[in-house]
C-alpha cells in the first residue's frame, strides 16, 4: 500500500514538471512571435527633412608661429655640423635668454645631412678630334650640407617683428611660415557651433511652416570640422646678415582676427 502511494506521488511530480515545462515553452514561443511580429509587414515610413546651419566666431590671435632653417655647407660632415650647431646655439640663446621663449615652444622639425656633388664633364669633350663623341662625365663629391629646421611659438606678439630680424642676423638662412593662431580654441569653436545649431533650427522652423508640417524630434545630427581662418603675416626669406651692415628695423606685423567656422546638419522627423 505504501509502495503504491509513493508511485502516485512520483507520477504527480512528473506531471507537474511536464506542465511547467510546457508553459515555459509556450511563453518562449509567444515572445518570439511578438519579436518577429513585423516580419513580412510594411514598416511605417518616417518622413524627414534635412537642414544645414553655419556659424562664425571671431577671436584675436594670441600666438605667432614661425619656422626658420640653418643651412650649412662644408667639406666634411663634422665641419658642417659644427658650424650649423654653433649658429643654432646662438639663435637658441637669444630666443630663450633674451626673448624668454619657453622650451615647450621650440621644436626641431627637420635635421638632415646630405652629400653635395658637382657634375664634371669629361676632358675628352674638349678634344675636337673625337668626331663628336663625348664620354660621360661624372659626379664629384665636393662636400656636405647640414640643414636644421626649427619652429617656434611667440606668445608676446609684439616681439614677433624683432625676432624675425634678429634670427636672420644671427645665422638663419630661411625664415617663413609666419601665421597667427589662438592657443585655446575650445571656447571660440563652441561659440561657432552654437550659432550653427541656432541657424539650422531657424531654417527648420521656417521650412516646416512653409510646408505646413510639424517638427517632432531630431533623427540625426552631424557636425563638420571647425575650420579656423588664420590671420597670416607675410612670409619672409632672409639671409644671414653681414655684421658690418646697418641694423635692420623690425617690421610692423598686423595680426588681425581669426575666423572660426562651424557647419552642422540636422535631420528632423516631421508629421
Amino acid at each position: 500500500m505504501d509502495e503504491l502511494f509513493k508511485n502516485k506521488k512520483v507520477v504527480q511530480v512528473v506531471i507537474m514538471l511536464f506542465f511547467a515545462a510546457t508553459l515555459y515553452l509556450v511563453g518562449l514561443m509567444l515572445n518570439n512571435f511578438k519579436l518577429n511580429g513585423f516580419i513580412g509587414r510594411d514598416i511605417p515610413a518616417v518622413t524627414t527633412i534635412n537642414v544645414t546651419g553655419e556659424g562664425e566666431s571671431f577671436k584675436k590671435p594670441d600666438i605667432a608661429e614661425l619656422s626658420f632653417s640653418v643651412n650649412q655647407e662644408a667639406k666634411t660632415v663634422a665641419q658642417a655640423q659644427k658650424t650649423s650647431t654653433d649658429k643654432v646655439n646662438v639663435i637658441m640663446s637669444y630666443l630663450k635668454d633674451t626673448m624668454k621663449i619657453a622650451d615647450k615652444d621650440i621644436q626641431t622639425t627637420n635635421y638632415s645631412v646630405q652629400p653635395k656633388y658637382d657634375y664634371q664633364k669629361a676632358v675628352a669633350c674638349l678634344d675636337f678630334n673625337m668626331n663628336g663623341y663625348c664620354p660621360e662625365g661624372k659626379q664629384i663629391l665636393v662636400g656636405y650640407t647640414v640643414d636644421q629646421t626649427i619652429s617656434i611659438k611667440i606668445r608676446k606678439l609684439d616681439d614677433a617683428g624683432a625676432i624675425l630680424v634678429a634670427i636672420g642676423e644671427k645665422g638663419a638662412t630661411n625664415i617663413g611660415g609666419l601665421n597667427f593662431t589662438v592657443d585655446d580654441k575650445k571656447g571660440v569653436e563652441a561659440d561657432a557651433r552654437g550659432k550653427a545649431i541656432k541657424d539650422a533650427q531657424t531654417k527648420a522652423n521656417i521650412l516646416a511652416k512653409s510646408l505646413g508640417v510639424t517638427l517632432t524630434r531630431i533623427i540625426s545630427y552631424t557636425e563638420g570640422e571647425n575650420v579656423p581662418m588664420y590671420g597670416y603675416g607675410a612670409g619672409v626669406m632672409m639671409k644671414t646678415a653681414d655684421a658690418s651692415r646697418e641694423a635692420v628695423p623690425a617690421p610692423s606685423i598686423p595680426v588681425g582676427e581669426n575666423k572660426f567656422v562651424s557647419n552642422v546638419t540636422i535631420t528632423y522627423e516631421i508629421q
